[in-house]
């Protein structure tokens, strides 16, 4: 049985710009033997076009070229604030310092020299691909999302942590139910991140100590899709995306905000949801006590195929058996000492 991916593999693409003919065709047949998606481009308007298309991971760009040459394509994709992150390799025959120093000057980071050596070509752009990708899940306001998520809990002695021992359920599911290392990690990271939108509701509704009326719960409702709203341009977690906004769709049709259903609702957001709803229960509120660990089992056990999804139910079951509760609890207490 094939083990699901929360983000299935990605194949790199690689796009070539040169104006001969022949040498495109000699770097893609290199290529895509390396098992990349090779992209060509004749001159310096045609790669900014297939660039706007579609994001490669890699340029390889010549430098003489008719209408906009090599180091000006460079200077426009450098300086654009998403694209610039985009690695680029300047092919060149020439091999003047004046060229590089050009290339240099314009953001390319690196070079390859014409005619170039097959191996040279492979470990240049292994380097450069695994600087992509790293940097497509790194991004500096990353980290100030997580301190926001942070924010929301501080704002409520109730919740404090919630997010946290979120997390460390969804990961603990998806390790069961036999993810890989990266979706795992997505799990608990989208975890700590799923009610980032309570940012944008207010205290009255947040933190009223008792139920709240039709009105302030259409508004807390709004929190999912609130967070998907604040991180929707921030590349580096667009992964967590799904979780924010589908975890409180319900696997009967009836949750918000899409009211989607079944396997229409992402797999992570289905075993966040599970997470959430299991610490919700759990813990004391503004308006309630938290409820015992039996009563707490009878309402998931109730749940089971209606909110939530049964398979995934019955993992979690048999993680609190195993102690999961008390494990994850112990973490954060070791965490704060």
């Amino acid at each position: 049985m094939s083990v699901p991916r929360l983000v299935p593999p990605r194949t790199p693409i690689v796009l070539v710009v040169d104006d001969v003919r022949a040498n495109r065709e000699l770097l893609e047949g290199h290529l895509v033997e390396l098992g990349y998606d090779v992209r060509q481009a004749r001159d310096g308007y045609e790669a900014l076009d297939a660039v706007a298309a579609e994001e490669p991971d890699l340029v390889l760009l010549d430098i003489d070229m008719p209408k906009l040459d090599g180091i000006a394509v460079c200077e426009r994709l450098k300086a654009h604030p998403v694209r610039r992150l985009i690695p680029i390799v300047i092919l060149t025959a020439s091999s003047d310092r004046e060229t590089r120093l050009r290339g240099i000057a314009a953001g390319a980071d690196d070079f390859l020299s014409k005619p170039f050596d097959a191996k040279e070509l492979l470990i240049r752009t292994k380097v450069l691909l695994n600087q992509r990708a790293l940097n497509r899940r790194l991004d500096a306001t990353e980290g100030v999302l997580f301190a926001l998520a942070r924010a929301v809990e501080a704002r409520d002695r109730y919740t404090i942590h919630h997010a946290e021992r979120v997390g460390r359920y969804a990961q603990a599911m998806g390790e069961a139910f036999g993810l890989h290392s990266e979706d795992n990690d997505l799990l608990y990271e989208g975890g700590v991140l799923h009610d980032l939108g309570k940012i944008a509701i207010a205290d009255a509704i947040l933190l009223k100590p008792g139920p709240l009326n039709e009105q302030e719960f259409a508004r807390m409702r709004e929190h999912s899709a609130e967070g998907e709203r604040i991180c929707l341009s921030l590349r580096s977690v667009a992964d967590y995306l799904p979780i924010i906004r589908h975890h409180h769709e319900r696997v009967d049709g009836t949750g918000y905000p899409d009211h989607l259903g079944g396997s229409a609702i992402p797999l992570g957001a289905r075993i966040v949801a599970i997470a959430d709803a299991w610490d919700a229960m759990v813990s004391d509120r503004p308006y309630r006590a938290g409820l015992g660990c039996d009563e707490a089992r009878r309402r998931l056990d109730s749940g089971s195929g209606k909110q939530w999804d049964a398979a995934i139910v019955e993992i979690f079951a048999g993680l609190l058996d195993a102690g999961l509760q008390d494990r994850v609890t112990d973490r954060q207490l070791a965490a704060r000492a």
